[in-house]
């Protein structure tokens, strides 16, 4: 590494503490219903979403009321994006003239974005018509987010209210965090990308001669729309095939830079908001705290594996399946960035890192996507761990567990084992069956532990929403597409049902004054219980079957065997 490399790293640390009171303090009011700087541009509008839909937004409703609301408007936007890929042929906007997607396809990308996962088995340029990108993807890139929110905010008012089963009205959170925070963000951001270069047209394919004589054909497109909403709503995917190495989706340094910001922006903005929601910042500081040393971790550990002096490589440094434009520093940040913020996005094949390097990335999805996390559901994962916290801290002093003013009781210790497992589950019981049947093994592209860690990968990918993938793997098929859109639902409402019953369950509790005796959840002492919870319930789980895969396969690098 570099003098410029260690600059931009901190400029990226830097910026994203230095933004996260900004923009949390701005969400603090938006979702309060205070006054805020976007009420007389876009004022008007949230009016007359509310009285077009009947919508009442004062009125608020229990947990169970609010949670059947997110999953009909979630299976509605699942049907939908589903139909409009079955009849993609006889839609409008299609210049290249795209056959219909085959249904298992359709299912798997349906499933994904309404998810948050944006998990692609496909090449976008190849297979997806302008429509569909744009009036089903992205529309579902917004309202994938702004559910995450969603719930996060339902929770908040679990944990900050007494006595009440209300926890807000989901129409009314969907509504505001899309107008008031993802629509001027998403405009904002899609400016500054037109401007670094990023295409955003509605032209057919352009066919150009190259250098050497022969035709090519280049992809044309609204993507700069798509991109920004992708990063900025922690979706991830790519409107082309290459994702942000494309030169269309990320052609400059300073957009690189940008992309890589934008996905952790919202996440840990949020941080302070919750803190602000709950009534003490210092809860949403702590919150921060773990996050980034968590990060910074896994960023550490990923670039000295990528920049370790290797001989059985001649001790050059691991370039394979990077951008040249970008180099190892920014490949490594972007691939941290995206995996811990459940993103999915990537400047660099993840196939091509170092076996430590990609388990750093597969841990950080394997953790629950808590290191930032999704938007919204980052959040939320994370309260479920602080739960868990809490309880083995009573545990060990002999006192009832309190978070906030509220005891954590037996319901929301199992709600919360309940959260946790889900997602695990899916990881390790559908990567070994795939990894011992024909239909699972046919799409591997390399062998080995290798192999291992492209299925394992591509199922902690589905169950964490991450939607990030090895590169190596032809997910494409009907045994992939089936099983991991199944893991991708199991990992969003696995763990959404269960954190709204900890909502309402929160909500109904008095809150208890704190005293001499009470377990302090904003220091130090804590940051660092959490972190070993996190680690020891979200890793260890993993332990086996990461040591089966990328760490056999770092030690038979090292003896020179590659896969």
């Amino acid at each position: 590494m570099i003098t410029r490399d260690f600059i931009q790293i901190i400029l990226f640390i830097v910026l994203l503490i230095g933004l996260t009171p900004v923009l949390g303090n701005y969400m603090f009011k938006v979702f309060n219903g205070k006054k805020h700087i976007m009420i007389p541009v876009l004022g008007w509008l949230e009016k007359l979403i509310y009285k077009f839909t009947g919508v009442n937004s004062g009125e608020e409703a229990n947990w169970k009321t609010y949670t059947f609301g997110l999953l009909m408007f979630n299976l509605i936007g699942f049907v939908f994006v589903f139909l409009i890929q079955l009849f993609q042929a006889y839609l409008p906007l299609n210049p290249a003239h795209l056959t219909n997607v085959s249904w298992h396809s359709a299912f798997n990308t349906s499933v994904s974005f309404m998810t948050n996962t944006n998990w692609q088995g496909y090449a976008g340029e190849t297979t997806m018509s302008y429509f569909v990108q744009m009036i089903g993807l992205t529309v579902q890139n917004f309202v994938s987010a702004a559910t995450g929110i969603a719930v996060l905010l339902a929770l908040i008012r679990g944990i900050a209210r007494k006595t009440t089963d209300n926890l807000g009205n989901f129409w009314t959170d969907l509504t505001r965090s899309t107008l008031y925070v993802l629509l001027p963000l998403s405009i904002l951001f899609s400016i500054v990308l037109v401007g670094q270069g990023v295409v955003q047209n509605f032209k057919t394919y352009e066919t150009v001669q190259t250098l050497e004589g022969s035709q090519q054909i280049i992809p044309m497109g609204p993507a700069a729309s798509q991109i920004a909403i992708k990063q900025l709503g922690t979706n991830g995917g790519g409107f082309f095939n290459a994702n942000s190495a494309h030169p269309f989706e990320n052609p400059t340094p300073l957009s690189n830079f940008l992309e890589m910001l934008a996905i952790l922006l919202i996440p840990a903005a949020l941080t302070f908001t919750y803190g602000k929601m709950v009534g003490s910042t210092r809860q949403g500081w702590t919150i921060f705290s773990v996050m980034l040393i968590l990060l910074i971790a896994g960023l550490s550990i990923s670039l000295y594996a990528e920049y370790a002096h290797n001989p059985i490589f001649g001790n050059l440094h691991l370039m394979e399946g990077k951008e040249t434009r970008f180099g190892i520093t920014n490949s490594v940040l972007w691939s941290t960035s995206t995996s811990a913020a459940s993103n999915g996005s990537v400047n660099a094949m993840h196939d091509s890192l170092s076996p430590i390097s990609g388990m750093i990335a597969m841990i950080n999805i394997m953790l629950g996507e808590v290191i930032f996390g999704g938007v919204g559901a980052g959040l939320y994962g994370m309260v479920i761990f602080i739960i868990l916290t809490v309880f083995i801290a009573g545990l060990m002093v002999g006192r009832t567990p309190e978070y906030l003013g509220k005891k954590i009781n037996a319901f929301e210790v199992k709600m919360a084992i309940i959260a946790v497992l889900a997602p695990n589950i899916v990881i390790l019981l559908f990567a070994a069956w795939a990894s011992v049947i024909q239909p699972g093994l046919s799409s591997l592209n390399n062998s080995g532990p290798h192999g291992l860690s492209e299925i394992l990968y591509a199922y902690s990918s589905a169950a964490g929403n991450n939607g990030s993938a090895f590169a190596g793997l032809n997910a494409n098929t009907m045994f992939y597409n089936l099983t991991l859109g199944i893991g991708m639902l199991i990992g969003r409402f696995g763990i959404i049902i269960p954190v709204m019953a900890i909502a309402g369950s929160m909500g109904r509790k008095k809150i208890t004054p704190l005293s001499a005796g009470t377990f302090r959840t904003d220091n130090s002492l804590f940051i660092i219980l959490l972190i070993g919870v996190i680690i020891i319930i979200g890793g260890l789980t993993h332990f086996p079957a990461l040591s089966l895969g990328p760490v056999v396969e770092h030690l038979l690098m090292n003896l020179g065997i590659t896969f």
